[in-house]
């Protein structure tokens, strides 16, 4: 369990965590293991017999690292924080990696250790180095920003990134990008007199600045040049055409602003299979006319020809051995009748696709309910009634009556119902079939078709619209 009086910090530059304490005998640094950049593992650690040797690579700020000799032969490990040999003085950095890795490594960044002298590695970092490390680094921001002032008002065409100040505050490395060169020997005096440190001026490119910053690409991981790269290649758009991808300035470059060192991965694939491919300078001449070579699919191996040179329509797919095909038939001199063979006209056997069969995909399903099929079904009804109506209209005009007299039997036949109701009282008969409309109440609701209802509803309307027709009909069956 951690103690609350100390105080804890992450130096994510650095990855390491400091914990301090109330004197300054109690401030201690121990390693992060995997938050820093242009890390490695050591798939040899396992080994015992591949842990010996006395050159250790020692990491700093961000990703600069050097390789020390342990001349005094201290039992040290990955993560120990050591001070080590410096012009002028001495620096503190981690050890990242010990033993036969370090050959390795020094083979993958193409360093040579051949009659170089390696610097010493002192002695493990005490309670007073720690302190004097931290100090050095809380000064590192305040003085990147005072030196752009100073390099703008000076006028040099140059931004410095990045400042790392020396373990022991005697020394600081300015890291700076300039297009041309760049006369900073008054810069110099300048920081000089104003930090009254030793100045180390060190010009990077913009990738060494991407790595040094970090962030993330568009790929959604850390960038490269911080995680893993320790040198560059060269990036040309070449490597965008072999892959055929848009060449938009915006898309093909990275957060340094040069085109994405992740172009040159696959490159050597494509080239390879593009060998295969023949090279396409004309159109394919068919009896049904040019045809003028739009993109190939290289894994595919298929090629894709439009019969317009100018857009996109009418995009046909032909495999890559029937355009050699064609190539080889214009050559000497001949067309084939059309683009596609038959065998490769012929419908292909489709493979089994999901199909939405329940409706699950649909975001309108829930959309109509109850309500919308009540009112699709009433809409309906009245469709079949306006239907049936007026062919009972005709039917009643065909008879042997008038419309003037089938009116006035109607209304002598109200009348006497009108004097019979009166007479009788206010008992009702149950309806039957032809039976006047006052005897409704005695027929159960149930039982009636929802064509008589409908009928009944818009009885008025169509005896309007029909000018009387129905009612004729009606008095006259009556």
């Amino acid at each position: 369990m951690k103690d609350s009086k100390k105080e804890y910090r992450t130096d994510v530059g650095r990855g390491c965590t400091f914990e301090n304490g109330a004197a300054p005998e109690e401030s201690s640094a121990r390693a992060c293991p995997g938050c820093y950049k242009l890390g490695a593992y050591d798939w040899l650690s396992d080994i015992p017999e591949a842990q010996t040797g006395d050159i250790f690579e020692v990491r700093f700020k961000n990703t600069r690292k050097g390789y020390y000799r342990n001349a005094t032969d201290l039992r040290l490990e990955v993560g120990d924080i050591v001070a080590v040999e410096a012009s002028p003085g001495h620096d503190i950095g981690i050890v990242s990696m010990a033993g036969d890795m370090v050959a390795k490594q020094m083979r993958r960044t193409g360093f040579r250790p051949d009659g170089v002298e390696f610097k010493k590695i002192y002695r493990k970092a005490k309670a007073a180095d720690i302190v004097k490390w931290q100090e050095a680094i809380a000064l590192e921001h305040t003085t990147m920003i005072r030196s752009r002032v100073i390099a703008a008002d000076l006028g040099l065409n140059m931004k410095i990134g990045d400042v790392e100040y020396q373990g022991d505050k005697m020394k600081a490395i300015f890291y700076y990008i300039a297009d041309e060169r760049v006369d900073f020997r008054e810069l110099i005096k300048i920081f000089a007199e104003q930090f009254r440190i030793r100045i180390e001026m060190k010009q990077i490119g913009a990738r060494q600045e991407a790595g040094r910053i970090g962030g993330i690409g568009s790929c959604g991981r850390e960038l490269c040049c911080s995680t893993w790269m320790s040198g560059f290649v060269s990036v040309t758009t070449n490597s965008a055409r072999f892959q055929e991808i848009s060449l938009n300035p915006q898309k093909l470059a990275g957060q340094c602003g040069k085109l994405k060192c992740c172009l040159n991965y696959e490159v050597d694939t494509y080239l390879d299979a593009r060998r295969e491919f023949p090279k396409i300078n004309a159109p394919l001449e068919t009896m049904e006319g040019s045809y003028y070579l739009v993109k190939a699919d290289i894994f595919k191996k298929q090629l894709s020809f439009s019969s317009d040179p100018g857009s996109t329509v009418n995009i046909v797919t032909v495999p890559l051995r029937r355009v050699k095909e064609i190539l080889s038939m214009n050559r000497r001199g001949s067309k084939p009748d059309t683009l596609l063979s038959a065998q490769d006209a012929a419908p292909r056997e489709q493979l089994p696709d999901f199909k939405n069969v329940v409706g699950e995909e649909s975001i309108t399903r829930f959309d109509t309910g109850k309500s919308g099929r009540r009112d699709n079904r009433r809409r309906r009804d009245r469709r079949d009634d306006s239907d049936k109506q007026p062919r009972e209209g005709r039917q009643s005009r065909g008879g042997s009556q008038s419309r003037g007299e089938q009116r006035a039997d109607q209304s002598r036949g109200e009348g006497q119902r009108g004097e019979q109701s009166r007479a009788e009282g206010p008992r009702r008969e149950p309806r039957g079939e032809g039976q006047p409309r006052q005897a409704r109440e005695g027929q159960p609701r149930e039982g009636r078709d929802d064509g008589q209802r409908h009928n009944r509803r818009n009885g008025g309307r169509n005896r309007r619209r029909r000018g009387g027709a129905g009612d004729g009909g009606n008095g006259a069956a009556n």
